[in-house]
């Protein structure tokens, strides 16, 4: 009798559980489509490309060539379309620089749709966050970037650099090409490794390797997750191997960071470890997150802590990685421009072997090919927001707080109502004649207004570093039968890597 009354109960229970799941399952639909409705007529005033009844954009998205499939949407539709990854999700693409002024000029908060995939990850940062925290947050972090405190980085990506070159070296002996992404990308992860932490790749532990490799997975298998939205729903992505390996690594990356932030706390209390620490020839950033305070005298906690240095090697990482591979790529199509660019570091360093702070601020025409290459093939081609308020475009129409907006940086680069013959490649774009007289959203590689990239300048110093030690050792060259393949992830790469021919160079050659 009591197995009895236990399988009626167990039945009833299980319809039960039915009947909720049913139920939730038909309010979860209810609220998409109520969404859904909600964006449409948002965008209801901007024509776009057609949709797919159930992929809507997504699909296009993924293959190869997607990125200019948006320029020319951006020729089509004037301005802005709209952009639907699926039938719940949909953005309003724009890549005009009034449209990204308007909008990008007011500082609202990151899309949740897409940036809450990083959280599990890099926590609530300044990348994420917003409101008074984001304020407090950008205030005790700016000082970090200060030139004072960047002066001596400038050692640093010697460092790692010289380190990737001397292995180049071998590599070119076999007088043939090799991608250089991967090289780059162990060079900028070992330079962050040492503005960071204070550490770097030859003096890595076990558990330090593991970060490094944790760090590589981790932005892999986000950029996997924004483009399956059937891994969107974070409780069904947690029961799949995908889901599983993404918060090993994420334990990995938290683990190694509250490690060594309980280890510079402790050293942080010795007072000879202390003098030490202060007598370095530079601070790393997690000393001065540690040091950081605001007018009340309230620090960071330890999950604010780790959430600013996760921030930290996520954005700095791949990002670097990018502007300097497809840099050396526009070097090698363009030898001309190389040519120049080897005179003039070769005029600056004159005799010495190494670079000095204040050799950066003469690396005129250095610059002007970076920012050109910036433009031409940004390390993010897409960033997103959602209003917090209304918005009032250039044109009259408006779109209500709550929108989804995604600028294509990508495609405002090569819009060719704003940039001449956007696919040439022409440095004296950035001359400053011609930088005076342009729109100030016109070229914004580290986004741009009050949410702004604030690691742009230690970007843009370990970019001259970098790309000036390399075109001073080595002569680049393409390899005609592998050309890179554009592919929008996270960051802007080569579906099949960038791979390309090396010739050293003699000592201060000014070939």
């Amino acid at each position: 009798m009591g197995s009895v009354l236990l399988s009626l109960s167990l039945s009833r229970l299980g319809l039960w559980a039915s009947g909720l799941i049913l139920v939730l399952g038909f309010l979860k639909l209810i609220g998409l489509l109520m969404r859904r409705q909600f964006l449409t007529r948002a965008m209801d005033s901007f024509p776009g490309p057609p949709t797919h009844w159930f992929f809507g954009h997504a699909h296009e998205m993924q293959q190869t060539g997607s990125l200019d499939k948006v320029v020319s949407w951006a020729h089509e539709f004037p301005h802005a379309h709209p952009l639907w990854y699926g039938q719940f999700l949909g953005f309003l693409n724009i890549y005009e620089p009034e449209y990204a002024k308007a909008v990008y000029s007011r500082g609202d908060p990151k899309a949740p749709d897409v940036y809450d995939f990083f959280l599990p990850w890099i926590g609530k940062g300044l990348l994420v966050l917003q409101g008074p925290k984001w304020f407090q947050h950008r205030k005790l972090l700016t000082p970090g970037f200060h030139y004072d405190v960047l002066k001596p980085y400038t050692m640093v990506f010697a460092e790692s650099t010289n380190a990737m070159l001397d292995k180049w070296e071998e590599k070119a002996r076999e007088n043939k090409s090799f991608d250089i992404f991967g090289d780059v990308g162990h060079m900028a992860l070992d330079t962050l490794m040492k503005c960071t932490f204070g550490k770097g790749h030859s003096s890595l532990s076990h558990r330090d390797s593991n970060y490094y490799e944790a760090v590589k997975d981790l932005t892999l298998l986000m950029q996997q997750r924004i483009e399956s939205f059937q891994y969107h729903n974070d409780f069904i992505y947690r029961l799949t191997a995908h889901g599983r390996r993404f918060l090993r690594a994420c334990q990995v990356a938290h683990d190694h960071t509250d490690q060594v932030i309980r280890e510079r706390k402790a050293a942080l209390e010795d007072e000879k470890e202390q003098e030490k620490i202060q007598n370095r020839r530079h601070l790393d950033f997690l000393d001065i997150l540690l040091g950081a305070r605001d007018e009340s005298g309230i620090k960071l906690s330890d999950r604010d802590l780790r959430a600013e240095v996760d921030t930290f090697m996520f954005e700095g990482h791949d990002t670097t990685t990018s502007g300097i591979s497809w840099f050396l790529y526009c070097m090698a199509l363009y030898p001309e421009h190389q040519h120049r660019c080897r005179e003039e570091i070769c005029q600056i360093l004159g005799s010495r072997d190494s670079f000095q702070w204040e050799d950066l601020a003469k690396m005129n025409y250095l610059t002007m090919c970076i920012k050109e290459s910036l433009r031409l093939y940004p390390p993010v081609p897409q960033v997103y927001r959602q209003l917090s308020k209304p918005v009032t475009f250039v044109d009259g129409r408006t779109l209500p707080a709550g929108s989804l907006i995604s600028l294509h940086i990508y495609a405002l680069h090569r819009n060719s109502a704003v940039w001449p013959d956007p696919e040439v490649f022409d440095p004296l774009r950035f001359s400053p004649e011609n930088v005076a007289g342009r729109h100030p959203f016109a070229f914004i590689p580290f986004s741009a207004g009050p949410r702004n990239c604030i690691g742009q300048q230690f970007a843009m110093n370990e970019m001259k570093v970098v790309t000036a030690l390399c075109l001073r050792r080595f002569e680049f060259a393409l390899d005609p039968l592998r050309p890179p393949i554009k592919l929008l992830q996270l960051i802007l790469c080569s579906k099949n890597g960038i791979y390309l021919h090396l010739s050293p160079l003699g000592p201060g050659s000014g070939k």
